[in-house]
């Protein structure tokens, strides 16, 4: 297993080096500039040009990436035009935020969709089963910005049960009050995020647990009086599970990704919301960072679901 780790990672190095290859071109031709917006607008346009070529944004663009990719060995990822400070100060300011946030969101996804997917497979055609799934299809139906709006509107503003906005109350001094603030701040983005990733989880485990109870391993433990209990948690359960573990990793992912609407639609300081300012601001070395940390994201999330496939089912070996 190590072996195959070791060379999926080794694997990563091609794929990272093409994907910052295609944000440098795509940015290319990307209109504006970091200065855009920035500055006076009745500053001489000859002194734009004079900043525009101490920060070398008029260099070729193969000249451009070779002197971001050695400095990126380095460690220096950039400075960023917004914030006047390294990328990676400014990124790991918000990297905190957005792993609380999909961290609960993950946890609260699968409490919400292991139980329903599990009652709808088992208890199918019933009046619970039907209630699933129309849930499910509302789920899945809804956008996410949609709904966003609708628990802001419903849970912020008429109800005012948990705030709509930031990520941590101003009001917060101690540790203690720092911590129950950011918490009671993703709540309500975190259960938003939830609804709508218990799609896939609850209608995989349904149609799975519904073919797993007429199968013949399922048949013959009932002919042998083990307890339907048993059956559900040793037997069915073990073997519907594997879509769902096989997809474990990706769903971080989206988590990580799919924040970046929920951050910006209730305000909430990450990475996410970091993201869509920097591109509105033309802020290129922060929106290089970003994007190969989501990349970077996506091949470990792969890696992830096959080595929980793998354990999950021991007749499955990665080669």
């Amino acid at each position: 297993m190590w072996k195959t780790i070791f060379r999926r990672i080794l694997l990563m190095i091609p794929q990272i080096i093409i994907l910052s290859i295609l944000i440098f071109i795509i940015a290319d031709f990307m209109p504006g500039d970091p200065f855009r917006g920035l500055v006076d607008p009745n500053l001489d346009p000859a002194q734009l040009e004079a900043q525009r070529e101490a920060f070398g944004l008029n260099d070729p663009l193969p000249v451009r990436y070779v002197r971001w990719v050695g400095d990126a060995l380095q460690g220096d990822f950039g400075r960023s035009f917004n914030y006047q400070q390294p990328v990676v100060a400014v990124i790991g300011g918000r990297l905190g935020n957005t792993v609380r946030l999909s961290l609960l969101s993950v946890i609260l996804t699968y409490l919400i969709g292991l139980p329903l997917g599990i009652l709808a497979g088992r208890y199918n055609e019933s009046v619970l089963d039907k209630t699933v799934l129309v849930y499910n299809f509302v789920s899945f139906a809804v956008p996410i910005f949609v709904l966003a709006l609708l628990m802001v509107w419903i849970f912020g503003y008429n109800l005012n049960w948990f705030p709509s906005r930031g990520s941590i109350s101003i009001n917060a001094n101690t540790t203690w009050e720092r911590w129950t603030s950011q918490l009671y701040h993703l709540i309500l983005p975190s259960i938003t995020t939830a609804i709508l990733g218990t799609t896939s989880i609850i209608q995989y485990l349904r149609s799975e647990i519904i073919d797993a109870k007429v199968s013949d391993y399922v048949k013959t433990a009932r002919s042998k009086g083990v307890p339907i209990s048993k059956v559900y948690t040793k037997h069915i359960f073990r073997n519907a599970s594997l879509p769902i573990a096989s997809g474990f990793g990706f769903t971080i992912v989206s988590l990580f990704t799919g924040s970046i609407f929920i951050e910006q639609i209730f305000n909430y300081r990450g990475m996410g919301y970091l993201f869509l300012q920097s591109i509105n601001t033309r802020d290129y070395s922060v929106i290089f960072v970003l994007v190969l940390f989501y990349g970077f994201l996506g091949l470990i999330g792969t890696l992830l679901s096959d080595l929980i496939l793998m354990a999950v089912d021991p007749r499955i070996r990665i080669d």
